[in-house]
């Protein structure tokens, strides 16, 4: 009888540890299983010159959870950003994202709440979200206006004109502009054919017959004069 007796203990001992074992198991499972406040992210993002507060759910049992996200200020809520909403998270990431025109280096708190069978969750993400030190800009804002870039400025051809337009006349050119009269190709005409052609007052005529009449005179006067020089050596 007794050594059935201890059997018997031992064999609720071995039963007792397997119960135990395999309902730690299931336990860790469950906890594994269950959605859990790390699985929630959130960043300021922006959206052309908006800005937006986009969060992430990457809970792989796609459990039901409500977002809700505050402006902080001095450590309390300044105001709600939006409405409250509801995502199911994915093991990829789900995102909600909320409008907001966040100021650079503000601060929000962004609320997750699960109220689903065993899992409960009600807190915060931490640490709380702390936007950029840049504001988001208008990509419009950074390009030139069409009228800047339209309107080229002015360039030192367009201003100062061209040497070319107002050409200095050459040598050449003043020569080929002389008159006609002094051409080398027409033939000048000989000085005796000139003074022959030529009568009336411009001719030499008048000058010749004087100059030939003193030659004249000149000469009765010598042959008057050797005439008398020589009766007067007769005499003697």
């Amino acid at each position: 009888m007794s050594i059935s007796r201890r059997s018997a203990r031992r064999s609720v001992r071995v039963l007792g540890v397997a119960s135990a074992s395999a309902a730690l198991v299931l336990g860790v499972s469950s906890n594994a299983l269950a959605c859990n406040i790390k699985e929630f992210s959130a960043e300021a993002t922006c959206d052309g010159s908006k800005g937006v507060i986009t969060v992430t759910d990457q809970d792989p049992t796609r459990t039901p959870a409500t977002i809700t996200v505050f402006l902080e200020n001095n450590g309390a809520d300044a105001k709600q950003v939006g409405d409250a909403q509801t995502v199911k998270g994915s093991k990829e990431g789900t995102k909600v994202t909320f409008s907001e025109d966040w100021a650079p280096s503000a601060t929000y708190r962004v609320h997750v709440k699960v109220d689903s069978g065993k899992t409960q969750i009600d807190t915060d993400i931490t640490p709380n979200l702390t936007t950029s030190s840049t504001a988001c800009t208008s990509e419009e804002s950074s390009s030139p206006s069409p009228s800047e870039s339209a309107t080229p400025s002015p360039s030192a051809s367009e201003s100062t004109p061209a040497e070319s337009d107002s050409p200095t006349p050459s040598a050449t050119e003043s020569s080929s502009t002389a008159p006609a009269g002094t051409s080398d190709n027409a033939p000048s005409p000989a000085v005796g054919e000139s003074n022959l052609a030529e009568t009336g007052a411009n001719s030499n005529t008048g000058l010749i017959a004087g100059l030939a009449g003193a030659l004249v005179v000149v000469g009765g006067g010598a042959v008057w004069f050797g005439m008398r020089r020589r009766g007067a050596h007769s005499g003697n």
